[in-house]
C-alpha cells in the first residue's frame, strides 16, 4: 500500500473448471476514486481459494484448496514493498484435505490452516524470513450434524485468533461448534481449552468468526441457516457467551441463500455479512454497548454468489 494506491490480492478457483484463468491476480485500487485496475498475476498454484497477509505487509499466505490431497498446500509469498508483486518464497503441506482458510498470527511467527475437506486445523511455523516451516501440530476434529448432505463429518471452516493472540478458534461448519485452543508458543502447538468448544443450535453450520475492535464482543456468521450471532468474549479463559442471534435475509425472502463472508468496519460501527443466493450484503449497526446488532438494509452484489468481500482500510470502499 501506498499513499496513492493500495494493492488488492485476489484468490481464484482453477480447478474443476481448467478453462478458467488460475492463480492469485493483483489490482491496485484508487483510494480517493475506488478505481480497481489489473495489475499482475501469478500462476503457480491451482486454487488459491483464501489469502492473508502478515501484520508486516510483507508476505501473503495461501492455501491451495485442490481436490488431489497430494497438492492440498499452504503457500508463502514475498510482496515487493514498491511494486506489490508476489515472488513465491515455499510451501508446506496442510496435512488435511482442500484446505479452506488460512490466517497469520499477529507476531507473525504461526499460520493457521483450516481444512475443511477433513475437518482439522494445523500450526505452521513462519521464519524469518516469512518461509513456512513444515506443520508443528495437527487437530482432527470429529462428529457430525443434522444436515446429512453438508454435516455428514466435521468441516473446519476458519481458524482464527483472539487479539491478544493467546487463544485459537475454529468454526466447524460440519459439527455445529466452535473449537477453542489455547496456543503453546513454546511448544508451538495447540491446547485444547476448558471447555473445548461452544456448542452451536443444531444445523447452523458456523463459517466465519470476527472480533470487534473493542475486543469485547466476536461476530459468528452462519452458512446454513443465514444467521449471524453477537458473541460477548471473556478473554481471561477464551470462551463465548451467545447474546443475540440475527437474520441476515430480508423477511420476504423465500430462495435458497448461504451466507460466507463477515467483516466489520475500520469504523466499528457497522458490520457485513454476505448472502449467496439472495446475493447480497446484509449491513448491520452495532450497538457499541451491547454489541447487539440492527439492519440497515441488503445491497446487491450485482452478481452471482458473493463468496467473500474485502473493506478498504480506509473504511471508503
Amino acid at each position: 500500500m501506498t499513499k496513492d494506491r493500495i494493492y488488492v490480492y485476489v484468490g481464484t478457483y482453477q480447478q474443476p473448471a481448467p478453462s478458467f484463468k488460475k492463480g492469485i491476480f493483483t489490482y491496485t485500487l484508487d483510494p480517493s476514486t475506488g478505481h480497481l485496475a489489473y495489475h499482475s498475476e501469478i500462476n503457480d498454484i491451482d486454487n488459491p481459494s483464501f489469502l492473508a497477509i502478515d501484520s508486516s505487509r510483507r508476505y501473503l499466505y495461501a492455501v491451495d484448496e485442490n481436490p488431489d490431497q497430494e497438492k492440498c498446500l499452504v503457500h508463502a509469498y514475498r510482496i515487493d514493498p514498491q511494486s506489490g508483486r508476489l515472488s513465491f518464497l515455499n510451501r508446506q503441506p496442510s496435512l488435511g484435505t482442500l484446505p479452506c482458510h488460512v490466517s497469520a498470527d499477529r507476531t507473525d511467527q504461526f499460520v493457521f490452516v483450516a481444512n475443511y475437506g477433513s475437518g482439522s486445523v494445523s500450526v505452521l511455523p513462519v521464519g524469518g524470513n516469512g518461509h513456512l516451516h513444515p506443520a508443528s501440530d495437527f487437530h482432527q476434529h470429529t462428529g457430525s450434524g443434522i444436515n446429512p448432505q453438508r454435516q455428514e463429518g466435521p468441516h473446519a471452516h476458519c481458524a482464527i485468533m483472539d487479539p491478544a493472540s493467546l487463544y485459537l478458534f475454529v468454526a466447524d461448519l460440519g459439527i455445529d461448534r466452535i473449537m477453542s485452543y489455547r496456543l503453546d508458543r513454546a511448544g508451538k502447538r495447540l491446547v485444547p481449552n476448558e471447555p473445548p468448544y461452544l456448542e452451536l443450535p443444531p444445523g447452523s453450520g458456523p463459517r466465519h468468526l470476527t472480533f470487534h475492535q473493542n475486543g469485547r464482543f466476536a461476530y459468528l456468521i452462519n452458512e446454513l441457516d443465514s444467521t449471524i450471532m453477537t458473541l460477548e468474549y471473556d478473554e481471561s479463559h477464551g470462551t463465548f457467551t451467545v447474546i443475540d442471534t440475527v437474520s441476515t435475509l430480508p423477511d420476504e425472502f423465500r430462495g435458497e441463500s448461504y451466507c460466507a463472508e463477515i467483516c466489520i468496519a475500520p469504523s466499528a460501527n457497522f458490520l457485513y455479512g454476505s448472502n449467496r443466493g439472495h446475493d447480497s450484503l446484509a449491513i448491520f449497526s452495532i450497538d457499541q454497548d451491547s454489541g447487539r446488532l440492527s439492519i440497515i438494509s441488503h445491497q446487491t452484489t450485482h452478481g452471482r454468489t458473493p463468496r467473500n468481500f474485502a473493506i478498504d482500510p480506509g473504511g471508503t470502499f
